[in-house]
């Protein structure tokens, strides 16, 4: 009686541990915020990703939120990176207003104008294999304004994603 009681025991304390390590790996830190100057965009942003010079599925639409996630953490990424030299949390696309000098020398809080609307920046959050903005590697922790025709690369992964707007030509 007292050896059932000990497995018992033994198997309540492994069902529990499990249980705990389940709840820990569903919180999970999320490695960006949203800064005070987020802006959803008015211009309809897309990305369209390539490998091998060929056009993959459809474009991403990037006007829906004011930022979007990239990495392999499917749980928290907007847009899932499956290469394995992806961080899980890897890089971030964010659309901002900041402060712009005037031709006078002062400054005005604006929306950053393209068409009159918030201009997308690209972060790398520390990732172990970079970001790459035309073929440039990021410093993390910083933001870098992005263009139209501009060429997204996460870590190795040989898909390239190019930044293009609803009015943008060939």
């Amino acid at each position: 009686m007292m050896m059932m009681m000990i497995q018992w025991l033994k198997m309540k304390a492994a069902q529990e541990a499990l249980e705990f390590k389940e709840k820990v790996t569903t919180c999970i830190t999320l490695l960006f915020n949203e800064p005070p100057e987020a802006r959803k965009p008015d211009v309809r942003w897309r990305l369209y990703v390539f490998k091998g010079g060929e056009v993959l599925n459809e474009p991403l639409y990037m006007h829906r939120q004011s930022c979007y996630l990239f990495g392999r953490e499917k749980r928290v990424a907007d847009i899932p990176t499956d290469h394995p030299s992806c961080s899980k949390q890897h890089a971030v696309i964010q659309f901002r207003q900041v402060e712009k000098e005037k031709p006078d020398g002062t400054l005005s809080k604006q929306v950053v104008l393209c068409f009159h609307h918030a201009r997308p920046y690209l972060m790398d959050l520390g990732s172990t294999n970079k970001t790459y903005l035309n073929e440039d590697p990021l410093e993390p922790q910083r933001y870098y304004e992005l263009f139209e025709k501009d060429t997204i690369k996460f870590g190795n992964s040989s898909r390239e994603y190019i930044l293009l707007h609803e009015n943008s030509t060939g």
